[in-house]
């Protein structure tokens, strides 16, 4: 009885758990180069005084799904694909490196290139990448920045630097509170060369969000279980507690 209601009681905790992460990813459906969290469950023993028998449910994160978006065709200079495993570099809150797959560059009226959230975006030299004022600006494939100087022909047109886009396994990535992507502790993301994306193409999320409605259903009916699973104990546990009261 002991242990049913222990597993009961953590699992009904880890199904609570997992649809906060089913919930997260339902709420970044139309969130531009967002990857789904995946989540799953393990049976892991109670460590400590007690009895040997009990095993606790945990509710474990298991990275980010690296399926791609969905693309859709803008037009938009500055908005940008990333090819598969492929994570372009931002400065965070701290002032640190991070990276991301949002591809959706705005200009601040300062001139700085960032995303749409406002996190400036870096240059092949780890710096904030600031652009003069343009009359034309186009984004290669390999990340390199081209702009026609504000009043000049576009016979002008000019490299002015280059994003800083890296090459790493999203196995290798842990996202972090913010939403940002950073290497795992004792690695480091290598410099992408080549072409590692596409100009006026967006990346959507890659929430399957039919999915996740029926994972939502379905750890409803988990939670209801596990509830049902305690209130049977403590039913048992009563009329166990009458009989013996009666003797």
């Amino acid at each position: 009885m002991d242990k049913s209601l222990y597993i009961a009681m953590t699992g009904a905790s880890a199904t609570l758990r997992g649809q906060s992460t089913v919930a997260h990813n339902l709420a970044n459906a139309d969130t531009t180069g967002f990857q789904a969290a995946l989540g799953g469950t393990v049976a892991v023993p109670v460590e400590g005084p007690g009895l040997a028998s009990r095993v606790a449910t945990v509710q474990r994160n298991l990275g980010v799904s690296d399926a791609p978006g969905a693309r859709t065709t803008t037009g938009n200079p500055l908005d940008v694909a990333l090819a598969p495993g492929h994570w372009l570099a931002v400065q965070d809150a701290g002032g640190g490196v991070a990276y991301t797959r949002a591809g959706d560059l705005k200009l601040n009226p300062n001139g700085l290139l960032t995303t749409a959230s406002g996190l400036q975006v870096l240059d092949a030299g780890g710096a904030p990448m600031a652009l003069p004022p343009f009359d034309a600006i186009e984004i290669g494939g390999d990340g390199t920045v081209s702009l026609v100087p504000q009043g000049q022909p576009m016979a002008t047109m000019a490299e002015a630097g280059r994003l800083r886009v890296v090459a790493a396994d999203t196995r290798a990535m842990v996202r972090g509170d913010d939403g940002l992507m950073r290497p795992a502790p004792g690695t480091e993301p290598a410099p992408a060369a080549g072409n590692v994306l596409v100009a006026g193409v967006r990346e959507g999320s890659n929430v399957d969000a039919a999915g996740m409605l029926v994972s939502m259903i379905e750890l409803a009916r988990q939670f209801e279980m596990q509830v049902r699973v305690l209130q049977s104990g403590d039913e048992t546990a009563r009329m166990a507690n009458t009989l013996l009261s009666t003797r």
